[in-house]
């Protein structure tokens, strides 16, 4: 099932994708810690698409890439810096080099206590794309990490959420101006998202709808403002105009 949300008159909707359009389903968190589909709750409907989930807790997961010695450790980025597919994002003029990352975005389903490697897919509602936009060279004076990620819409989300994809083999590909710059998938990371969630679940609780940015190791560009961003996780397609 692919699970996104619609705009309209009355509030967000969660809605599944189907051949007649969007199609208003119940709330799939709880559905989803019940063990089930979430059942439809309504016919199809038109609106404006947001972001596939409501984050409380936005994490990014940093050196994981075959040049780093030590671990993977997590960063926090606001929620407040998610944005919509197709919704254009202001580069910052102001902190050196904009840096697009293409990165598998996981989507928490449920409270992450007693989450393992072994049984991490149990607490996965799914998968969508993310693109990470960051600001590397504040890092030189920041190494918290908080301005070289703070930027206005610098997460970019969806636009939907894949619920049946494989956690162990989730392809990614990342383009700039429609020319591919990097293709891989999560078998290439040298952690893999099993052990990023559980390195997390050991530390903090993690609830529905929270997202976990796996990397990007192989998939990310410099960019100028007026460039167009695509990245496709298990054919997913996040569009990202810039300027």
């Amino acid at each position: 099932m692919r699970i996104a949300r619609i705009a309209t008159p009355a509030g967000p909707v969660h809605v599944r994708e189907s051949v007649d359009g969007w199609v208003p389903i119940e709330d799939p968190y709880p559905a989803f810690a019940e063990g089930r589909r979430p059942v439809d709750a309504g016919t199809p409907l038109l609106g404006e698409l947001l972001p596939p989930c409501e984050p409380l807790v936005v994490v990014g997961i940093a050196q994981n890439g075959p040049e780093h010695a030590s671990p993977v450790q997590a960063w926090l980025k606001s929620p407040r810096s998610v944005v919509a597919s197709g919704v254009p994002v202001t580069l910052r003029r102001d902190a050196g080099t904009t840096v697009a990352e293409g990165e598998i975005a996981i989507v928490i389903g449920r409270e992450t206590t007693g989450l393992t490697a072994a049984n991490a897919h149990e607490y996965v509602l799914g998968v969508t794309a993310v693109n990470d936009l960051s600001s590397p060279d504040r890092a030189a004076i920041d190494p918290r990490n908080f301005e070289p990620k703070a930027g206005e819409g610098y997460t970019p989300l969806g636009p939907v959420i894949d619920t049946e994809a494989d956690l162990d083999d989730v392809s990614l590909e990342f383009f700039v101006d429609g020319v591919l710059t990097g293709a891989t998938s999560s078998r290439a990371l040298p952690a893999s998202p099993r052990e990023c969630l559980a390195y997390l679940a050991a530390w903090t609780t993690l609830g529905p709808g929270d997202v976990v940015m796996t990397g990007a190791p192989t998939s990310q560009a410099p960019i100028d403002p007026g460039a167009l961003v695509e990245i496709e996780v298990a054919g997913i397609r996040l569009v990202t105009p810039t300027r």
